[in-house]
């Protein structure tokens, strides 16, 4: 940006103005924008219940009893569920319909509140605004019906100027109607499978799609309908400004100065035509036009460098993707001004970046930013929450780990996740979104039929987003191409709205996309022997919770025995294999005593598979795979599969091998060939580093260790061979890598656990090692509202200790704090190995108590300290604390 001094301030008169046409005592407008107000204090009622009309229940006389107090933003659900009148849907198998009925999805809703124009408001037009309303909804206010909308990705802002007074109370009443299409639920059970994704809810287009059913939710009784998201009452003079739109542009390879470019909608509602000043600053830079409008008129209004020589800008604050750089963000404001008093007024934060889409020599999609090519490593979001509980707070720490998976990219799988908090956290964290439209596979479902209703929630996805720095791609449909006159209307609405970004017609063809999967757990070799080596949307694996996330996901008496209650959370018959799981688990690690134990080999298995499949794509980096996206990265509900944190936000072993494996420098084994790599992220060459190559026994033994010196070119997987095995290694061994800059400092580490050769799949050895207690201590800061610990690890044998895993609980009550930040986890440690891992966590979180930290692990536990923070053994996750049961299948007759 320039500096102060170098500001200039520039005046481009479209005409000559002397200031508004129209009395400021008739436009009564504020000198500064008048603040926005939350509608709040909302009730519900079926509508069958309701035989008034709308011009009925919307005004003071009308007695709400026996409504239900609503939750808003929320679904219908949502409030049924705080109210009591049903149980938590996502815990067991409440969630049947035996339970919570099928109704739900087709019935229509009141809601009702009364709310206090402020006084600021008088003289001024008075808006009502809808965030969003799943899947329609008609809105009456003190008796007359303001307007409707329809679909759930689209706002609704109405005039209501003429049926309030500022100073008054007026009554809000809307009547909110499910999709028209909510098809038939699919029931998930053992017996039966997942059963197939989708059907025909699909061809009502905008809405949750996949509220019923797919093979990682079950079919969300009431399709999510209500009024999703907030509300709240606003207030402008007689010109609007909208749609306001921010391009930068950088001439690369240089990045020492950008063009900005801002174009806005001024919208006159008056009758009276209107003169005055549009206004905008980006810090120190102000440009501005004077502008005419005749009565209910529109115009676009344009800056650019050639109006405005101040927005061309010297040494900009770039921002970047996780990992390359900071994420630096600018507000522009803009404000119209009739005479000196303000008619409405803008804030937009945009960032400075530039995205392009190829690279020479290869024919994917190659994301680069400002002209570094960026590996996408990305989780796919089938949906935020099941019944869109996602208040900011939650939203944040789903996004943050993320961020701390050392991810690059969400992809918003058929347009699923969609509120301004997801794209500013995203913008936040460097977190880039592939983002789709409302179409899901053909297989699973109708193409929608109602064209004006998804091409204006489209258009309006479009404009309310299209300034957020993190959206890198529109995607149109899900595993197909759009049809025809839905294509042809998308890429009209490119053209007008998106000068910018890339338009993907589908998600698995066209430009080096493929999708596809494969789903299910494999060996971690298979991961590495990539044959489809494109910019790959879609492919993942089971990701098992810890154990006390699965405490809490269902009754004690589910725990152990794999039943419905497992294939309600998604471990069942379909794209997963949950089926066969267990049973290639207890083939690759040992028979299971119980849960416990179940979960302690599935945490190894989670590791294996989710670091292969980013390594595998490593192996390949830029020649020619461009990305991999795993499915999924965030649970909509508690699930056994597709994941890196459990739903109530505990990260299992899968995001910590993410972690490893997407760092932007990173050293690994390539199962598949037996070598040795440096993957190099960065635009610049590593030289002068080593590869430190470490082999032990399963005793612990060191067994080999060499060095291998190392130059990685940028952008690049650089092979160093074969990795040098002991023809003595006689049963499984561990693997330990090292890349040490030219200092001799750690760039990255990792650490493998390998079956004896002509054994491949087969680590039972390791239910063979020796018990290992870690010496440990833990010291704790509060800073800021954040309690943070550093705690020390220390293995102090001669024997490896294999997945170490800590975890934060509160010191009295023994319960885990949630959500929580590890520098890392799972660790393992060779002999007299010390790691340091940070550990962060609100302190709210604490409820007043200290902190705990309880270590469990393959073979590690700990001796118990109170000195200073609190560490124990966590005594529940070892198999030995419960008693043997070996998890069997029981499958209902019923189902």
């Amino acid at each position: 940006m320039p500096t102060k001094a170098s500001a200039r301030r520039v005046s481009r008169p479209l005409s000559i103005v002397i200031a508004c046409l129209v009395p400021f005592s008739v436009i009564a407008q504020p000198s500064s924008p008048t603040p926005s107000v939350p509608v709040n204090g909302w009730y519900l009622q079926d509508a069958a219940k309701v035989p008034e009309a709308g011009a009925k229940v919307s005004v003071a006389g009308f007695r709400a009893e026996g409504w239900l107090q609503a939750t808003v933003p929320g679904t219908v659900l949502t409030t049924l569920v705080n109210n009591h009148v049903y149980p938590e849907p996502l815990y067991g198998e409440n969630n049947r319909p035996e339970v919570i009925p099928e109704s739900l999805a087709r019935t229509s809703y009141w809601y009702r509140t009364e709310i206090d124009i402020p006084m600021s408001y008088k003289g001024q037009h008075v808006w009502l605004n809808f965030e969003g309303i799943n899947y329609s909804g008609v809105v009456w206010v003190n008796g007359e019906q303001v307007g409707a909308m329809r679909g759930a990705f689209i706002r609704g802002v109405f005039d209501i100027s003429s049926h309030v007074k500022p100073g008054a109370r007026a009554i809000v009443a809307v009547l909110v109607s499910p999709q028209p299409h909510p098809g038939i639920s699919h029931e998930h059970t053992l017996r039966n499978g997942l059963g197939q994704n989708g059907g025909e809810s699909a061809i009502d287009g905008p809405t949750f799609l996949s509220t019923i059913g797919w093979d990682w939710i079950p079919a969300i009784r009431d399709r999510d309908t209500g009024i999703w998201q907030k509300v709240f009452l606003s207030a402008t003079g007689p010109v609007l400004v909208k749609d306001t739109l921010v391009t930068t542009d950088l001439p690369l390879p240089r990045t020492d100065s950008t063009d900005v470019a801002v174009q806005a909608t001024l919208e006159n509602t008056s009758d009276m035509p209107m003169k005055g000043e549009l206004k905008g600053s980006i810090e120190s830079v102000v440009f501005e036009q004077q502008v005419e409008l005749a009565p209910h008129s529109s115009q676009i209004v344009k800056f650019n460098p050639t109006l405005a020589p101040a927005l061309h800008m010297e040494h900009p604050r770039l921002w970047w993707p996780n990992g390359y750089g900071a994420q630096n963000l600018y507000k522009l404001h803009l404000q119209f001004k009739l005479g000196k008093r303000i008619s409405d007024a803008k804030d937009v934060s945009f960032g400075v970046r530039k995205i392009t889409y190829s690279v020479p020599g290869s024919p994917n999609l190659t994301i680069s930013v400002n002209g570094v090519p960026i590996f996408i490593r990305g989780g796919d979001w089938g949906l935020d929450e099941a019944l869109k509980r996602i208040p900011r707070e939650r939203l944040e720490a789903q996004i943050r780990m993320h961020h701390l998976a050392n991810l690059n990219m969400i992809r918003n799988w058929v347009g699923q996740s969609a509120s301004e908090d997801f794209y500013e956290l995203c913008d936040k964290y460097g977190i880039l979104v592939w983002d789709e439209f409302f179409q899901p596979n053909p297989l699973d479902g109708p193409d929608p039929t109602d064209m004006d209703t998804y091409i204006a929630n489209v258009r309006d996805k479009i404009l309310r987003f299209r300034n957020h720095p993190s959206i890198a791609v529109w995607c149109a449909r899900n595993e197909g191409f759009p049809p025809p006159n839905i294509d042809a209307a998308l890429r009209k609405l490119m053209t007008e709205l998106e000068p910018t970004r890339l338009y993907q017609p589908s998600s698995t063809d066209g430009g080096g996309v493929r999708s596809s999967g494969p789903y299910y757990w494999r060996a971690p070799r298979e991961f590495y022997a990539v044959t489809d080596d494109f910019f790959k949307t879609e492919t993942g694996s089971v990701s098992v919770p810890t154990l006390e996330s699965i405490h809490g996901m269902m009754p004690e008496k589910d725990w152990e025995s794999i039943n419905d209650d497992w294939a309600e959370h998604d471990l069942a018959k379909g794209n997963q294999h949950g089926d066969t799981y267990p049973a290639v688990l207890a083939s690759r690690y040992g028979k299971f005593a119980n849960l416990a134990d179940f979960v302690r080999k599935a945490q190894l298995a989670n590791y294996e598979a989710f670091r292969a499949m980013y390594e595998g794509r490593n192996a390949l980096l830029f020649h020619p795979t461009t990305g991999v996206i795993t499915w999924m990265s965030d649970p909509a509900q508690p699930s056994f599969v597709w994941q890196l944190y459990h739903y109530d936000l505990e990260p299992n072993s899968s995001l910590f091998a993410v972690m490893h494996a997407a760092e932007l420098v990173h050293i690994q084994f390539n199962e598949a060939n037996r070598t040795l790599q440096v993957i190099n992220n960065l635009p610049n060459t590593i030289e002068n580093a080593t590869a430190r190559v470490s082999i032990y026994g399963l005793d612990g033994t060191l067994a080999s260790h060499y060095d291998v010196k190392v130059t990685a070119a940028s952008s690049r997987a650089t092979t160093l061979g074969p990795v040098e095995f002991p023809v003595s290694l006689a049963s499984t061994h561990f693997l330990r890598l090292e890349l040490l800059d030219s200092q001799g400092e750690r760039l990255s580490s990792n650490f493998y656990w390998l079956a004896q050769q002509g054994y491949t799949d087969v680590v039972t050895d390791l239910n063979n090692m020796a018990s290992v207690q870690l010496d440990m201590h833990a010291e704790s800061k509060d800073q800021d509202g954040t309690r943070i610990l550093f705690v020390t690890l220390h293995n102090p044998t001669s024997h490896i200790a294999l997945m170490t895993h800590i975890q934060l609980r509160q010191q009295a009550s023994g319960h885990r704090v949630l959500p929580v930040y590890y520098s890392d986890n799972y660790i393992s440690l060779v002999p007299n190995e010390t790691r340091v891992v940070t550990i962060e966590a609100d302190e709210k979180n604490f409820s007043g108590d200290g902190p705990l930290v309880v270590v469990d692990g393959w073979n590690v536990t700990v001796a118990s300290s109170g000195q200073g923070v609190s560490i124990a053994p966590n005594a529940g996750a070892q198999p030995e604390h419960w008693p043997a049961t070996g998890l069997p299948f029981q499958v209902k007759n019923l189902r």
